[in-house]
């Protein structure tokens, strides 16, 4: 049982956490959340986690937990700071290990039920063109100049080399690369353990799904975003940096406690070991993680490439004809150099999303073009037995919560105690009856993954719709799961 941290409640869904909870506190902590996943947080230490990173230097406004925040290292899962740029600290907790884990959603012009007769075809072709798994090795062979040219070049690098279509970058977020990506500052021991999974899905809570349209709930919205119809076939694909990102936070995570001690900054949590943003610690860190970044992006670009030829081998037709275009690709992990407006003046200031995503509103030049006047895509993944959701950014997201809102369902349970409590043939067979196939490279993960480890991502998803930090357009449904 975590200790008890006292609220005051806000409004329905906005709670805040008072200065003075945690000695040395600089701002409160602001907690978004329904009565239901509320009480989830506070059996853990989300909002302790919540209260400790209130207290870093340079932070302004408020620490934020988002509605699927969890305990996590340092920062919650969920968690949002925003430090200044030059008086406050970058901490790698509050990125977190895998670097920009982040998920993207591909349209097709399919319905479910031009799908259904080769679905199982279709998921077999899926799992064997992905590596999956715990330790899986991609199918592309990387000299460690080829490995450097991915880290500083990111989507680029694939569709350069032809896996995939031009107009993929652009509708990433960052246009799927950082510039000040260094390749130099990630560690021999990070480019050993990145340069045999470029191209894999991993294991753990990564996933490929195929998704039938189940909600539309904005119309124009959607079409804008190629939605047309209930029923219309989509695919998400959820992963990050693999064990390259996992080693850039490690080897950083031990910098920056020397240079805690170095520079005389006081924590609550050892976790949440961070350096002065103007520091070499902090900027090392930073085109480290940039880099590992763009790992990711060009990661989840291989694997796009791969079911779009699963897609075109089981249905005799292009990729292109089958419109098997890219809706957009977002980190859940990663920290940004940004302006943000801030007691009414603009400020350059860090920003910490560790199982967040981004949510840009109206007329953001950072939106892509051909969304600018909507705002930006919003992708919020569920459970393998869930729902998942399509939503919109928001000019409210931009004003409280550092232009930012819920990356996915979040874990109800440890995996531990889902391993316990589920039995990997019974998940499978609820799965089938659902309408549900799966194909894993391990059928622990069925366990681990199962659907009441996770918190209803239909909570998530109304309660950042209703604070206004990302509104719904639609709802989306599994029909077909591949996992590591």
């Amino acid at each position: 049982m975590s200790r008890r941290i006292q609220l005051k409640r806000i409004s329905e869904y906005v709670w805040q956490i008072p200065i003075g909870t945690v000695s040395n506190m600089r701002v409160p902590g602001m907690v978004y959340a329904d009565d239901f996943l509320l009480r989830k947080m506070q059996v853990d230490r989300t909002l302790v986690q919540c209260a400790n990173v209130a207290t870093l230097p340079g932070i302004y406004k408020y620490s934020i937990t988002l509605p699927d925040g969890h305990e996590g290292y340092g920062f919650p899962i969920g968690g949002v700071a925003a430090t200044d740029a030059t008086e406050g600290v970058i901490s790698p907790g509050g990125v977190g290990y895998d670097i920009n884990c982040g998920v993207r959603l591909v349209r097709t012009n399919l319905t479910e039920d031009d799908v259904r007769p080769r679905l199982r075809e279709l998921l077999r072709a899926i799992f064997r063109n992905v590596p999956a798994g715990l330790g899986s090795r991609g199918k592309v062979r990387l000299s460690i100049s080829d490995l450097d040219r991915v880290l500083e070049y990111g989507v680029r690098w694939a569709i350069e080399r032809g896996y995939g279509w031009d107009e993929d970058a652009d509708l990433c977020e960052e246009g799927g690369y950082m510039e000040n990506a260094d390749s130099r500052k990630a560690s021999s021991t990070a480019k050993s353990r990145g340069a045999p999974q470029l191209g894999s899905l991993g294991s753990g809570n990564h996933f490929l799904e195929i998704q039938r349209v189940d909600r539309i709930y904005n119309p124009e919205v959607a079409r804008a975003f190629g939605i047309k119809q209930v029923g219309q076939i989509t695919i998400m694909i959820h992963t990050g940096s693999r064990g390259l990102g996992h080693q850039v936070c490690s080897d950083y995570l031990r910098v920056m406690e020397r240079a805690v001690r170095r520079y005389g900054i006081w924590l609550p949590d050892r976790e949440l070991a961070c350096a002065p943003g103007d520091k070499p610690e902090a900027c090392d860190y930073f085109d480290a993680m940039a880099a590992a970044a763009n790992f990711a992006w060009c990661n989840r670009q291989m694997i796009t490439h791969w079911v779009r030829e699963a897609f075109e081998q089981v249905f005799n037709s292009s990729a292109e004809d089958l419109d098997l275009h890219l809706i957009y690709d977002v980190a859940h992990n990663i920290a940004k150099r940004e302006k943000h407006k801030i007691d009414g003046e603009v400020r350059e200031v860090w920003v910490h999303r560790k199982g967040a995503t981004r949510a840009l509103g109206p007329g953001h030049p950072d939106v892509p073009r051909k969304y600018r006047a909507l705002g930006q895509p919003v992708l919020i993944p569920g459970s393998m037995q869930d729902c998942s959701y399509l939503s919109l950014g928001t000019k409210k997201a931009e004003e409280v919560s550092f232009a930012s809102t819920a990356h996915g369902a979040g874990r109800m349970m440890s995996r531990a105690e889902a391993k316990r409590r589920f039995r990997e043939g019974r998940v499978r067979e609820t799965m089938e009856k659902q309408g549900v196939l799966v194909e894993c490279a391990s059928v622990v993960v069925l366990a681990e993954e199962a659907g009441p480890a996770y918190k209803p991502c239909d909570r998530i998803a109304l309660v950042s719709d209703k604070i206004g930090i990302a509104k719904r357009v639609a709802r989306l449904l599994p029909i077909a799961v591949a996992k590591g």
